[in-house]
Formats: structure tokens, C-alpha cells, sequence
């Protein structure tokens, strides 16, 4: 077998073949798959694979993966010249490390896992010209192979720091991400075998972002999937370098500079959400949900729920030991921020803990609750299920009179919340209201006319929620949008003047003003506006006025300085020409001072 290594290639040879016009196997995925008994080229390489066996499953093994195979090695006249089977003992090697002939290598990227073929490699992808024992040079040679498994290596760092290879596959697709909490095994040993850490039968539980171990344990779980079991290969910059590890837990300790054996197995995770995206609010997924949609903004919810402190103190519980369900609208404020923020993330029978700041919570009040005194400034801690909900309807499922009776339900919804000061919730429900009666779809001209004015009347309105809120862009955009169908639409010009005013764009303001004068000569507030706006322009010519006249004041002052220093240096330079004239009609030096000379001091 030692020579079957020497007369092999590098993985560089394998992936990086000029002479080949596509890819080993490309030909076969493209193609039927092969029969027992049928024959095919893989790829214009020469190498001829024939069936003898069918695989199971669909996965093949990829470059750098660990193979382990039987195969039996022959001339064309069946002269035998290696065996595995012979002392049956299958060979392990990696593929794409030349330790086999380049054909075998490439024949096996294209198997399954118990497929049996028999490769028929031409000399190139053999033995080439050289030959070895027992293959003359220049043979066409064959392979009868039988891929028994792989294990897939994974380089995680892209160093060889960290090696992974899998033992055993995991479910789905989903991996751990930095915030979710992890459950795993493990066993650490030395080289030697020495098993120096491992945590109880159960396993150890950690949030991925917090660490545990060494750097090498949770750079290799944010790769793997639940139920997935992996051998790694630990360099020591990713355990514990030159400091090693002193002896805990009935464990011995570890050696600076060793490398690590580490059998690790993934065997759940449950995920972390960060609802609010600034760190105030995160859901941790106890259960999943029974299906793939969500409660969404607006949603009837049913939901039952324990609430505590951080302390563990229960204030609150609805839906549990006999408790009625609580049922509420999520985004209409009807309970804490936090909680009615989560509720619309969930499905149908998922279970979450909520860790729920005080911002999202009661703030900075007292909150006297079922079955205690909520402290100000407390940190909350909900467990939650969602029993039902049910979403409120998108507008591609309303037809034209259910839109525009929606789209007026939330006008309204928003007049009421914009009456009573609480203009972010208003200004989303003009939102929404616009959402409703978009230019998509086919209408009546009543119908469109009526969905016309409920957009403008709404965009209006949530320019005044935006200038409320400070906004001022945002009531700019709104209103443009209305000018845009209407372009004297007097409160659209009136307040997006108001806008350009607070961004001291005074010259826009002006002209929105005059064009609302002009549809509107009489109208009051313009009026007021536009001396408000006068004010603002005497006040702005003042202070230009001003930073002007201090700017050339400076220039002044400073320019004064050169004539002095010009001054005195022509004075000198005067005396030294007449110092230089006499020594010219001492030295007879025919030179004369340079006028460039005096304009470069003078600039």
C-alpha cells in the first residue's frame, strides 16, 4: 500500500487539471443515473466507471473527506497487483492527498455510500509512465471499489486549528447561533488519551455568546446541527496555549501547548431571539410551534403566562391552574410593550421565556399586579405559550370595498390615538390605512376616487404625527406625496413649509408658502407662517451679517501683520543693496537684486 501512496497526487493536481473540460461525476449528475451492469466516461476524463452495485441515499464524498473502501487493483489481463480484501482490512485515507491513484480518487467523489463499481483508469489517472510493482508503465489499469463510508472533515478556521470531522449527522439544517442556548457532550483527552475534561451525564448547558471550555468548543458548535456528533482536532492556540490548565474537577490538568482530542455531541439548542433588536427584549424558544406563520401586528392572540421577577417572585399569572387565557390585539398598547412585542412573533403552540427590560416593561412606576408589587425599574421574566391567534387579514385578501372600509377603520384608529398625544401609534395606523387602499388592482372610478382621497388624507396625517414627532424629513416625504397628485394642496405646502422651516431650508419654505397663498390668499396659518418664516429669514441675514463682518474683520487683522513685516524687511533689504552695491565696485560682481525676487516677498 506504501507504493499505492508514493505513485499518488496532491490535491492540487486533482482540483486543478487543465485538461479537464468539467468536473469528475458532472456528467453523471447531469445524466441517468447508471444501471447495474451499464458503463460510463466521467466527464472527457478517460476514466470509465461501471456499476456493480447500487448505493443507498444520494450524498457522495467530497475532497478532503475520509473514505474508507475496498478495492482490488488490475491489469487488463486480470493480473492482480494490490487488495484490500485479501486480509480484509479496507483502507482509510482522505481524498484529494495523492495517497491513491488520481483515477480512484476521482471515481470515488462520484459514489454512494455501499456502491461497488469497477474503475478503469487510463495511464494518466494511473501510474502514468513510471509505472509501479507489478503495472508496467503506460497501463491502463482497473479498480473494483466498494465505498464502505466517509466521515466529512471541515477545517473550521480555515488554519488547521480546528478539525472536524463528523461522526454522525445531525437534523434539519438549523445551527446554533451566538445568542441561543446550547446543550452538549463532551469528552477531552490528550494525544495520549488522557481524558482531562467532560462535563455530568447530562451534559452541560451555556449560551453560545458566553463561552465555555475554550475558544475551540463554541467556534465548532456554531457549525453543527442538532444531534450532531463530531471529533475534533484542537490545535493549541484555540484550547489553552502556552498556559495550559490547571487540574479541576477530579481532572487532571492539561500540559501548555497540547493538542486536543475532543468528542463533542450537539444535542440541542434553543434558540435566542433579540425581539426589539436592541437588546431590551429576548425570546428563548422553549417548544417550537405547531406551523410555519406567525402572529402578526394586529393579531386576535389567546395566550397563558407566568410572569416573575428576577428574584423568582410570580406577580402575575393568566391562563394556568385553572386560570382564564388572556385574549388582546397585539401593537393596540392593551399590554406591556415587551410582551405584546414577542406575542406577535410567535406560532401556534410555541412555548418561549421572555427576558423583558424595563423600557418594554412598566418603566419606572410602581405596578401593583395579581399577585404581587412589581418595584420600579424591574427586569421581567415571562413564560409563554400562544394558544390561537388569529392575523388580521393583508389587503390582497380584502376585496375593493373590504380595502376601503378597512383603510377607514384605521384612519380613524389613528385620529383617536393622534386626540390623545400618542402620535408613533397614530402615525403607524395611517400607515397601515394606506396599505389598505395602494393603486394596485383594478377599481370603479367612485372607487378609486374614494381610495385616492383616504391615501392623501391619511399621508397628511402622518405628516402631522412626523412633525410632532421631529421628523421633519419624513413629513417632507409624506407631503411631497400628496403634492405629487395635488400640487396646491394648501395643508401638504402649509406643512411641509413647517418641515423646511425646522431644517432651515428657508428658501424651499418660502416657496411652498407663495404657492399656498396663491391657492389660498386668505387662509390664516399660511399667513402666520409666512411671518414666522419673515422672522426666521431677519434672523438669518442678521447672523450673516454678522459672520461676515467678523470674517473680514479677522482678514483684516491678520493682513496687517505681512505690510508691517514687509515694511520693515524692504527697509532692510534697501540697506543691504547698498551694502552689496559697494562690494560690486569693490568685487566688480556685476549682480543686481531680483524684482521676481520682491514680488514673491510681497505676495
Amino acid at each position: 500500500m506504501e507504493a499505492e501512496k508514493e505513485k499518488g497526487t496532491n490535491v492540487s493536481d486533482i482540483q486543478g487539471e487543465d485538461d479537464l473540460d468539467e468536473e469528475p461525476g458532472e456528467e453523471i449528475e447531469s445524466a441517468p443515473p447508471l444501471k447495474v451492469g451499464e458503463e460510463r466516461e466521467l466527464g472527457n476524463t478517460g476514466i470509465k466507471k461501471k456499476l456493480l452495485k447500487n448505493g443507498v441515499h444520494w450524498e457522495t464524498p467530497e475532497f478532503g473527506d475520509e473514505v474508507t473502501v475496498h478495492f482490488v487493483g488490475t491489469l487488463l489481463n486480470g493480473t492482480k497487483f494490490c487488495s484490500t480484501r485479501d486480509n480484509d482490512e479496507p483502507m482509510a485515507f482522505k481524498l484529494g492527498e495523492g495517497q491513491v491513484a488520481k483515477g480512484l480518487d476521482h471515481g470515488i467523489l462520484t459514489m454512494k455510500k455501499g456502491e461497488r463499481v469497477l474503475l478503469t483508469l487510463p495511464p494518466d489517472f494511473g501510474y502514468g509512465a513510471e509505472g509501479r510493482d507489478g503495472v508496467p508503465p503506460d497501463s491502463i489499469i482497473q479498480f473494483e471499489v466498494e465505498l464502505l463510508s466517509w466521515i466529512t472533515v471541515v477545517d473550521i478556521c480555515k488554519d488547521g486549528g480546528i478539525i472536524k470531522k463528523i461522526m454522525e449527522k445531525g437534523e434539519r439544517d438549523e445551527r446554533p447561533s451566538d445568542l441561543d442556548e446550547v446543550l452538549v457532550k463532551y469528552q477531552v483527552a490528550l494525544v495520549d488519551g488522557t481524558i482531562v475534561a467532560k462535563p455530568p451525564e447530562e451534559g452541560y448547558e451555556f449560551y453560545v455568546k458566553d463561552g465555555h471550555l475554550c475558544s475551540a468548543l463554541t467556534k465548532a458548535i456554531v457549525t453543527m446541527k442538532r444531534g450532531e456528533k463530531v471529533k475534533l482536532i484542537v490545535q493549541p492556540k484555540y484550547a489553552f496555549g502556552e498556559k495550559g490548565k490547571d487540574a479541576t474537577d477530579g481532572f487532571p490538568s492539561i500540559p501548555p501547548n497540547s493538542v486536543l482530542n475532543i468528542e463533542l455531541e450537539l444535542v440541542s439548542f434553543k434558540p435566542v431571539i433579540d425581539v426589539t433588536g436592541d437588546s431590551k427584549v429576548f425570546k428563548k424558544i422553549l417548544k417550537e410551534g405547531e406551523v410555519a406563520l406567525v402572529a402578526n401586528d394586529g393579531a386576535a392572540v389567546t395566550i397563558s403566562y407566568t410572569a416573575r421577577l428576577e428574584d423568582g417572585t410570580v406577580f402575575e399569572k393568566k391562563g394556568v391552574d385553572g386560570g382564564q387565557p388572556l385574549e388582546f390585539i397585539t401593537d393596540e398598547e392593551q399590554v406591556i410593550p415587551g410582551l405584546d412585542r414577542a406575542a406577535a412573533t410567535m406560532k401556534k403552540g410555541e412555548r418561549a421565556l421572555l427576558t423583558i427590560s424595563p423600557e418594554y416593561g412598566f418603566g419606572t412606576v410602581v405596578a401593583e399586579r395579581d399577585l404581587a408589587v412589581v418595584p420600579p425599574s424591574s427586569n421581567l421574566i415571562y413564560e409563554v405559550e400562544m394558544l390561537d391567534f388569529v392575523k388580521e387579514k393583508a389587503p390582497w385578501e380584502l376585496n375593493s370595498k373590504e380595502k376601503i372600509e378597512a383603510a377607514g377603520k384605521k384612519k380613524e384608529e389613528g385620529n383617536i390615538l393622534f386626540k390623545n398625544g400618542n402620535y408613533q401609534r397614530a402615525g403607524k395606523k395611517y400607515d397601515k390605512a394606506v396599505d389598505y387602499v395602494s393603486e394596485d388592482g383594478l377599481f370603479q372610478d367612485d372607487e378609486q376616487k374614494l381610495m385616492k382621497a383616504l391615501r392623501i388624507s391619511c399621508w397628511l396625517n402622518g405628516a402631522a404625527c412626523s412633525l410632532k414627532l421631529s421628523d421633519f424629513q419624513g413629513a417632507i416625504q409624506l407631503c411631497s406625496k400628496v403634492l405629487d397628485f395635488e400640487s396646491h394642496n394648501v395643508k401638504a405646502l402649509y406643512r411641509r413649509a413647517q418641515a423646511y422651516m425646522e431644517t432651515s431650508d428657508l428658501l424651499s419654505a418660502e416657496f411652498d408658502i407663495k404657492k399656498a397663498l396663491e391657492a389660498d390668499p386668505q387662509n390664516r396659518e399660511v399667513k402666520l407662517l409666512q411671518k414666522t418664516l419673515g422672522q426666521l429669514q431677519a434672523e438669518s441675514n442678521k447672523r450673516d451679517a454678522k459672520l461676515f463682518t467678523n470674517m473680514f474683520a479677522r482678514m483684516s487683522k491678520d493682513s496687517s501683520v505681512p505690510i508691517k513685516k514687509l515694511k520693515v524687511e524692504k527697509a532692510e533689504h534697501e540697506k543691504s543693496e547698498e551694502v552689496a552695491a559697494a562690494e560690486t565696485e569693490r568685487m566688480g560682481d556685476p549682480s543686481t537684486p531680483s524684482e521676481d525676487r520682491m514680488a514673491v516677498d510681497q505676495s
